[in-house]
């Protein structure tokens, strides 16, 4: 078995690594392949990942090259985790929308359209070099905005399916405090990327007890406090919302947070530099605590568990993941990315049932979904209306005179990777 990895230079790539080292029973990689245009990045990276790899008695191969078609060539599954623009654009996508009083953020509101209309036609690009290497292989899209860049690949033919560690992140954290162990743990896991609800916590399987109520009864106060909301918003609600919900359900505070502190990006970037220093070290052979602070937690065994499922080879037989919609949510189209539990197998996903929702949990998917739509558009085709448009359709943005000013500033600070700028 082959694999690539797009965007093989990250910093996120070990954590990768050790979860190919330690799962390789579940998915017995031959050769790995890391591809990154980042040649000095994807020495260091490809170097740790073959000392992981011996330290943990792994037979496969690790392989670096900086030629896509030359990585794809022949792999049965192709990770995507790359950012175009790197650290420089996405510092950009955190600071300018606070200048109109927006979030300023790298998946949501304004910075996320930016880094869509950066990723989907990158992404697109390399996804054709992959279907002309092996039209039979899997794309497995880490890349956010996740549910755009999703559907984009989906829209174009592509065998794709999307991956984010928010589920696997909030299975983990309610096994430890229910002690049980996290395959015993099943989410009623709702929405869409980044826009999620668990409307349920079940014990055993997808028809198992429903435990939520228990959860928040005995542990709301550690639940909220990782979600950055207050107490009585879980109590209230009655259900557990990602913490991106916290842009939407406290915006105003969020923007107050963020004018006063360093961005995100500035913390990812100083952790970057120590974190590719270490790499360096010949003497490491495993991750490092401070990659557990990179983000991307779990990862690994999402990523794994998913390429087994999709290429034969095992994988659980239920997982979250970005697909069609196809009717699981009645109010949406059927070709909407969502995400949600799915039924994994070497013919891709199949979406699960799932509960009827709350209008306060509906329209706002709507709201956001139509968001979306056009984000999408504007990424493919380009234009100031498109860009315009995406944004007053946003539940964050929604005003004219905010649109406008974006607009202009998603522009200048993104004009070198918009051929139509």
């Amino acid at each position: 078995m082959k694999l690539a990895v797009v965007g093989g230079g990250s910093t996120y790539t070990p954590e990768l690594i050790d979860g190919f080292a330690r799962l390789r029973d579940t998915l017995p990689i031959e050769e790995l392949v890391l591809v990154d245009p980042a040649a000095d990045r994807l020495e260091l990276v490809g170097g740790l990942a073959r000392r992981i790899f011996a330290k943990q008695d792994h037979p496969g191969t690790v392989v670096t090259t900086s030629d896509v078609d030359a990585g794809v060539a022949d792999a049965d599954a192709v990770l995507l985790q790359l950012r175009v623009g790197g650290q420089t654009a996405r510092q950009q996508d955190e600071t300018w929308p606070l200048e109109c009083g927006c979030v300023g953020q790298e998946t949501t509101g304004a910075g996320g359209l930016a880094k869509a209309m950066r990723t989907v036609p990158v992404v697109l690009d390399i996804a054709e070099r992959v279907r002309r290497a092996n039209p039979d292989a899997w794309i497995i899209d880490f890349t956010n905005p996740v549910g755009i860049v999703t559907r984009a690949l989906l829209q174009a033919g592509h065998r794709a399916v999307g991956l984010c560690n928010v589920a696997i992140g909030f299975q983990r954290k309610f096994a430890a405090l229910l002690d049980v162990a996290p395959g015993e743990i099943h989410l009623d896991h709702v929405g869409l990327n980044h826009l999620t609800w668990e409307l349920g916590v079940r014990l055993g399987g997808p028809g198992g007890e429903n435990v939520l109520p228990k959860l928040l009864a005995e542990h709301g106060d550690a639940v909220a406090d990782d979600l950055r909301l207050p107490r009585q918003v879980l109590d209230r609600l009655g259900v557990v919302p990602s913490y991106y919900l916290r842009y939407f359900y406290a915006h105003d505070e969020v923007v107050r947070e963020l004018a006063t502190k360093p961005s995100r990006a500035a913390e990812v970037a100083a952790m970057e530099r120590q974190l590719l220093a270490m790499y360096g070290d010949p003497a490491l052979d495993e991750k490092p605590e401070l990659l557990a602070k990179r983000g991307g937690a779990f990862y690994s065994e999402a990523a794994v568990d998913l390429a087994a499922a999709l290429l034969g080879d095992g994988g659980s037989p239920v997982q979250v993941v970005n697909t069609y919609n196809n009717g699981t949510l009645p109010f949406l189209a059927d070709d909407a990315v969502i995400e949600v539990p799915a039924a994994v197998g070497a013919d891709g996903p199949a979406p699960l049932a799932v509960p009827a929702l709350d209008p306060l949990y509906a329209g706002l998917l709507s709201h956001v979904t139509a968001y979306e739509d056009l984000a999408l558009e504007a990424a493919l085709r380009g234009g100031r209306d498109r860009v315009f448009r995406a944004l007053l359709a946003h539940p964050l943005v929604g005003q004219y005179d905010l649109a406008d000013g974006l607009t202009d500033r998603l522009i200048a600070h993104n004009r070198e990777h918009f051929a139509w700028a």
